[in-house]
């Protein structure tokens, strides 16, 4: 049985070009761009948490002057020769020197770690590596929680989402049975406040993203020339 409501589901779907989610994600990686094109050439690129199909639907994979290393759990095949995928974890990037990327890149995947401890890790891994970085990931207080996509989710307690989870299908996940997968499906997802990801980029410029006037994302930018300056 399916929880979350339709419209929703088809607004964040990726998969879907005119949905809400590709149309805001097309919107930020423009603003990406235009930091991107102040750094000189050839671009060395860390994407944690990256996929091929990401690159290649930027127009970004091909390209002769830009290398990018997405880094995952399981790595996916190479398809691209700019493109190379690497095993990693985004909570340790020891094989990674001190500031050997132009960019650590990293979208929506910093609130998948289960605990603040493990995102101060990332947080501290990429600014370790990146000369700058562009880290975006959900508001906490939006009211339509991304991935299961219920409004309010996740100011629900632990207890009642694991409940919930159990019986429907929320969002992409679920209807799980085993309350012991339930309860890890539930827990991997950790949204951020504002205070905590200025607490974790400490001098990161945030830069807000809005839908109806409320903030559904933040992005922390580190290390770049702003567009606007001269």
């Amino acid at each position: 049985m399916q929880l979350s409501f339709p419209l929703i589901r088809r607004q964040a779907d990726d998969d879907n070009a005119d949905s809400l989610a590709n149309r805001l994600r097309n919107r930020r990686f423009q603003l990406f761009e235009a930091f991107a094109a102040r750094l000189p050439r050839p671009l060395n690129i860390l994407d944690v948490g990256g996929t091929n199909a990401f690159w290649e639907q930027r127009r970004w994979a091909g390209r002769n002057d830009v290398r990018i290393v997405t880094v995952n759990l399981e790595a996916e095949p190479q398809l691209f020769d700019n493109v190379a995928p690497a095993v990693g974890d985004a909570t340790n990037l020891a094989q990674f020197g001190d500031r050997s990327f132009d960019i650590v890149f990293s979208n929506s995947v910093i609130e998948h770690l289960f605990s603040f401890e493990n995102q101060r890790k990332m947080a501290s891994e990429v600014q370790r590596v990146g000369k700058s970085y562009w880290v975006q990931t959900p508001n906490f207080w939006f009211p339509i929680e991304p991935h299961f996509q219920v409004p309010a989710w996740q100011w629900l307690p632990l207890r009642a989402r694991v409940a919930l989870i159990r019986r429907w299908r929320c969002g992409w996940r679920g209807p799980c049975p085993d309350p012991a997968r339930a309860r890890e499906l539930v827990s991997e997802i950790r949204l951020l406040t504002r205070s905590e990801i200025t607490g974790l980029f400490a001098g990161a410029q945030l830069i807000a993203e809005r839908v109806g006037g409320l903030v559904k994302s933040w992005t922390a930018v580190g290390g770049f020339q702003t567009p606007e300056a001269n």
